[in-house]
């Protein structure tokens, strides 16, 4: 666990590769130390090897564990003095890259496909190069926005059609309606971002102004947004493939689930390199609708901008309230993914507040033209809804009847759907990163993975929505009932929080600001209870079940955090306990043990068989004697010489009992410590000078952020420039009394044991701490 608490302000929302690594708050440095001056180790033993392998650097001979060459795999950390610590060392090490490949002739297979496909990891360093300037955040983040233009004002007029023909007029007024919601949002989300500008998105906003249960609440339904964004968009998006290649109609789930596969492949390929894929398609429909635009009006004007009468349709419902109202609704699915560039504010250049601002206010322009544009050319063209065909297909044909612009407008379109879903593979996984590094999701969604994207999110978004895609044999009209109460529940919740951000600061023009919010969140909670009542049988009722089931999750997965970091927090030690006495139960760690004192046989030795005390009798003088086929070939205790090493993630009471279980041995010990980055590395450095420096540690920076791999190399180094020695690797490990919290860890302990069996003369010891609940 952390050291800090799952409660603490959420305010730091930086995001950073040592997001995994939280460090301890004043109180538990304080704590620390006082743990630490318990300590009585005397004199520790000296190490029977240099952990910095300093002394190694020019002997380039093979291991015993690989046909690499350890020793190659990790080169000297240097500050920017040059410095070295106190015990004559370098600061520590830094894994090369060669240091997270696998040594198995099937994982290096592998591991190189897995380049070709994703391309090789980037440091930790270059994380702020993977960010985006305005150019690609624009259309990155705004393909799902802009997109929502070429099934928002269908969806507004197949509800209206209903009613029948006569019904279609009041698209007009309902859409201007709409254009006033966008604008009031869009000015809403644009004074939001530089109150939070390390990230506004509703989770954020909600939970910091109105409390943890209205944070989760706007979570929930972003997240249903997100996963019914990638479904809805891909669901489109085959919809106006075949309306222009009917032959593929049979086609439309499996060549659906590729495409999802696909945009997952290339958002694991990093922030910048998913943005340069998807920078053209956006830019391209853009260009083509605003094609489509110039010219539908131009052949509306030689006409006097007369509208041509629509067909014929026989009402099946009575025009009422009941059904303007859904039409309302059904319409602004539009705006779905207006708010995806104050989630993702984190992920702009500095400075990122202000680029992101800037951004949002084109994406806002941009969908009032393109939206109000085509709502008034489809009324012009005297156009309705028909199945097997799109509104905008349609408007195409009807504007290009010869040439090859019909075609050129319909691929755009097909590629900007398809790929519209890059904007919740953008925003879904940084909403996990936040509230897993709150507690409320499992703390796996914190971890960069090799091209610094958050690959476990953007695999869980791509799994879910696969489902949901493959459930609803990718439908278009079967999903958009359940769009918009999600999205307009979170657009609820953020402008209702500015309101009370901006009550609670009180700065210059605060009662401006607050009203502007505030009319935002009475628009939104309008639409939201609009589409929650006037679509609940339609399916919304499955979005109104599924966000408190989603709250109770999270508020669950929280409280199973919570409790393990009050089991594993360090506790100042009694007043007065002397070393080496036995703690109360309330007091964190082991009693000291010199490592001068040897133990004394539970077992009398009179107890031991005669053929066991034979086995015991070796004279000090016998040689060793090497078993055929096996490289462990010591057999009397005169033959082993130990070195202890104690892997330590975060200074807690599992840490201090495995630190205390390897000085009670009596051994070298040495502690490790892998880090993401150099920031980290001094953070943990500073925590155990804190502690009282007891065992000597080796930090160990892995810029890719593999933790195993550097590890078991590292291990291989020590015992190459030492094949005498045997490794005793104390790994600590927390017992989870019900299988589903396994889910919630990522069980590096287990990982590391099986990762080390393979490697001779390592022997693993696990510490286990029970964790009761």
């Amino acid at each position: 666990m952390p050291g800090r608490s799952v409660d603490d302000d959420r305010s730091d929302t930086v995001v950073t590769p040592s997001a995994e690594f939280p460090p301890l708050d004043p109180a538990e440095v304080d704590t620390l130390r006082r743990v630490g001056a318990q300590w009585r180790t005397g004199v520790p033993p000296a190490l029977p090897v240099d952990p910095t392998l300093d002394r190694y650097q020019n002997r380039p001979t093979p291991g015993r564990f690989s046909r690499l060459t350890p020793i190659a795999l990790f080169r000297p950390e240097r500050d920017d003095r040059g410095g070295r610590d106190d015990r004559g060392g370098r600061d520590g090490l830094v894994a090369a890259e060669p240091a997270n490949r696998p040594d198995s002739r099937l994982g290096r297979r592998l591991d190189r496909i897995r380049r070709a496909v994703l391309g090789p990891p980037l440091t930790s360093a270059a994380v702020l190069h993977e960010r985006m300037r305005k150019l690609v955040a624009l259309p990155v983040l705004s393909s799902d926005l802009l997109s929502s233009v070429a099934y928002g004002p269908e969806a507004l007029l197949t509800v209206l059609v209903l009613a029948g023909s006569g019904a279609l007029g009041l698209a007009l007024p309902l859409s201007a309606g709409l254009v006033l919601l966008m604008v009031a949002v869009g000015i809403s989300y644009r004074q939001t971002i530089p109150a939070y500008p390390h990230g506004a998105g509703s989770y954020l906003v909600a939970g910091d102004n109105l409390g943890a249960g209205a944070g989760l609440t706007a979570a929930a339904g972003l997240m249903l947004d997100y996963v019914l964004t990638v479904s809805v968009s891909t669901a489109a998006g085959m919809h106006a493939v075949t309306s222009a290649l009917p032959g593929l109609t049979p086609f439309t789930v499996p060549l659906g689930v590729l495409v999802i596969l696909l945009l997952l492949a290339g958002n694991l390929r990093g922030v910048r390199a998913a943005g340069n894929i998807f920078v053209l398609p956006t830019y391209a429909f853009v260009a083509a609708v605003l094609g489509l635009l110039v010219v539908g009006y131009l052949r509306a004007a030689g006409r006097g901008f007369a509208p041509v009468a629509p067909p014929v349709v026989p009402a099946s419902e009575g025009l009422g309230l009941l059904l303007v109202l859904r039409a309302f609704a059904s319409g602004a699915v539009s705006m779905t993914g207006i708010e995806a560039v104050s989630n993702a504010v984190p992920a702009f250049r500095p400075t990122e507040w202000r680029n992101a601002r800037t951004t949002l206010a084109w994406m806002v322009a941009m969908l009032v033209v393109l939206f109000a544009g085509l709502t008034l050319l489809i009324h012009l063209a005297g156009l309705v809804p028909r199945p097997g065909e799109t509104l905008l297909s349609q408007l195409a044909r009807v504007t290009f009847p010869t040439g090859p612009w019909y075609a050129v407008v319909q691929a755009a379109t097909a590629l900007i759907l398809l790929l519209a879903a890059n904007t919740a593979f953008n925003d879904f996984p940084r909403l996990l990163f936040f509230m897993a590094r709150a507690g409320h999701a499992p703390r796996r969604f914190l971890h960069l993975g090799d091209r610094l994207a958050f690959g476990n999110g953007l695999v869980a978004l791509a799994g879910t929505a696969t489902v949901v895609f493959v459930a609803f044999d990718g439908y278009t009209e079967k999903l958009i009932p359940l769009y918009a109460v999600g999205v307009f529940l979170a657009f609820t919740l953020s402008q209702s929080g500015m309101v009370v951000h901006w009550r609670r600061h009180r700065g210059g023009g605060w009662r401006r600001r607050a009203l502007v919010n505030g009319v935002g969140a009475v628009l939104c909670g309008l639409v939201l209870l609009t589409a929650a009542v006037a679509k609940f049988a339609e399916g919304a009722w499955v979005v109104v079940v599924a966000v408190p089931l989603l709250v109770l999750l999270f508020h669950r997965v929280h409280r199973h955090y919570r409790a393990l970091h009050a089991a594993l927090a360090l506790r100042p030690p009694p007043g007065g306990r002397q070393p080496g006495a036995r703690p109360s139960p309330v007091a964190a760690g082991p009693p000291a043990v010199p490592p001068s004192a040897v133990p004394s046989l539970a077992v009398p030795p009179s107890a031991v068989p005669p053929s066991a005390a034979s086995l015991l009798a070796v004279p000090p003088s016998a040689g060793p004697v090497r078993a055929a086929g096996s490289v462990e070939w010591e057999e009397v205790p005169q033959e082993l010489r130990h070195l202890v090493v104690v892997p330590v993630a975060r200074l807690n009471r599992a840490s201090m009992r495995a630190l205390a279980y390897a000085v009670s041995l009596g051994r070298p010990t040495l502690a490790v410590h892998l880090a993401p980055e150099d920031a980290e590395a001094d953070r943990f450095r500073e925590q155990w000078r804190a502690w009282g420096d007891h065992v000597r540690l080796e930090t160990i920076v892995s810029p890719y952020r593999a933790v195993i791999g550097p590890l078991a190399h590292y291990l291989a180094a020590l015992h190459a420039v030492a094949p005498e020695l045997v490794l005793t690797v104390v790994v600590s490990e927390v017992v989870l009394r019900r299988p589903w919290h396994r889910l919630l860890h990522s069980r590096t302990g287990h990982r590391l044991r099986r990762a080390l069996r393979a490697l001779p003369g390592v022997v693993v010891t696990s510490i286990p701490v029970h964790v009761v609940e």
